[in-house]
């Protein structure tokens, strides 16, 4: 059997390209062969030209060519269900406000003027606004008037974005989850005194943080309600609680690896091997 591991072709920096890498070295230490190949061949909307592989591990986030692969019977890490809720951050809060404690969240009229007014009387100043589709901590905003929201929803209005209760106790700082097969195999508390954004790529720093049995439980809730293999959970530290953010179907996982010790790349070939049955 060999393993297909697709990535977005325009992703060429040493960061982008470590995850493909070590979970290739991850299965091939494992007995399966992997190509890391552009998810750049040819679709139809009933045919594709990726041939004779077992099973491909999905680092993309086209959300029509893992329709047709899985069509055409290849099983994909993760499914391309679970990798369309993932990426429209919209579509994720929907999936789970009803599954696991979140912030409140308001999706944005998709508008060709600026309409945010009649949702006004809704929104407690300052708000986060976040475009549905974005990485890295892009696309998010802080937005502390009525003055600015107006502003911003001018910039906005074309693109399909979301209002979300901001959590000041959680200002610069969340939680990073890594889990695989509903469980959690890495995490770290990540800090950013200079920015409400935590991510490392905006000067955040991670630390080792101890799953306690509420953030394990969270993780196999959410991983259950969108049919992930492998997702990155980001939760908020609030005080009703930890308050799911966000779920990314292909989390990096260079940063986590190395701050944590963790070796998630072992343990995403190992779940990915016993779905295969091997």
């Amino acid at each position: 059997m060999k393993a297909a591991i697709l990535t977005n072709p325009y992703l060429t920096e040493a960061q982008e390209l470590y995850q493909p890498r070590r979970l290739a070295e991850a299965l091939f230490s494992r007995g399966v062969a992997a190509d890391i190949l552009p998810n750049a061949f040819r679709v139809t909307s009933d045919t594709h030209t990726l041939t004779g592989y077992g099973f491909a591990v999905y680092l993309d986030k086209d959300k029509y060519a893992p329709r047709v692969l899985e069509r055409a019977g290849l099983r994909l890490f993760n499914r391309a269900e679970a990798v369309e809720l993932c990426d429209d951050k919209m579509l994720t809060h929907i999936a789970l406000a009803s599954a696991v404690p979140m912030p409140k969240t308001i999706p944005a009229p998709l508008c060709y003027k600026a309409a945010a007014e009649p949702l006004l009387p809704e929104l407690t100043f300052p708000v986060v606004v976040k475009e549905c589709f974005g990485s890295f901590g892009e696309q998010v905003y802080l937005v502390r008037t009525r003055e600015e929201l107006q502003a911003l929803e001018e910039k906005l209005k074309l693109r399909p974005h979301l209002f979300q209760e901001y959590i000041e106790e959680s200002r610069g700082q969340d939680i990073r989850v890594i889990c695989v097969g509903g469980e959690v195999v890495a995490c770290m508390k990540r800090t950013n005194p200079h920015d409400f954004r935590s991510n490392l790529a905006h000067g955040g720093r991670g630390e080792p943080y101890p799953p306690d049995a509420e953030i394990r439980s969270l993780a196999r809730q959410v991983t259950k309600t969108l049919h992930l293999d492998y997702c990155g959970i980001d939760l908020l530290l609030s005080k009703r609680g930890y308050l799911v953010a966000e779920v990314n179907s292909n989390a990096f996982f260079g940063g986590i690896e190395r701050i944590t010790g963790a070796d998630v790349a072992g343990a995403y070939a190992d779940h990915i091997l016993r779905e295969m049955g091997k």
